[in-house]
């Protein structure tokens, strides 16, 4: 018999139900030590680099190398707490959301944080 109830996604490619986390996909590791900041919000509403409008409330990223449309899975070092992005834009930040979702001090302007490339 089936015991998974109260399933709900939290964002894409993570399910939450209960007390247990599945996330799809696996993770290759890309760089340690990256010093992560967000974006302010007078960018909110404007065009990124792809041509999609930013959102600070969105799960997404800006990376300067990566392709767009790359999906990476951002951990604070510090508290082991992660989200997964998607990169929209070529400045080094995350959105608000997403930065606000793993910050240990939610009133520091960056972070130190590992970011693995999601396959």
């Amino acid at each position: 018999k089936d015991t998974v109830k109260n399933e709900k996604v939290v964002q894409p490619g993570v399910i939450f139900n209960d007390s247990v986390i599945a996330i799809k996909g696996l993770f290759k590791p890309y760089k340690k030590d990256v010093q992560a900041s967000y974006y302010a919000n007078k960018f909110n509403g404007r065009r990124t680099a792809s041509g999609k409008k930013f959102d600070n409330t969105k799960y997404t990223a800006a990376h300067r190398k990566l392709p767009f449309g790359t999906k990476l899975r951002v951990t604070n070092e510090s508290n082991g707490k992660f989200v997964l992005v998607e990169v929209t834009d070529r400045e080094i930040d995350l959105s608000r959301r997403a930065f606000m979702d793993i910050a240990s001090n939610k009133n520091s302007g960056s972070m130190k944080v590992k970011i693995e490339i999601v396959e």
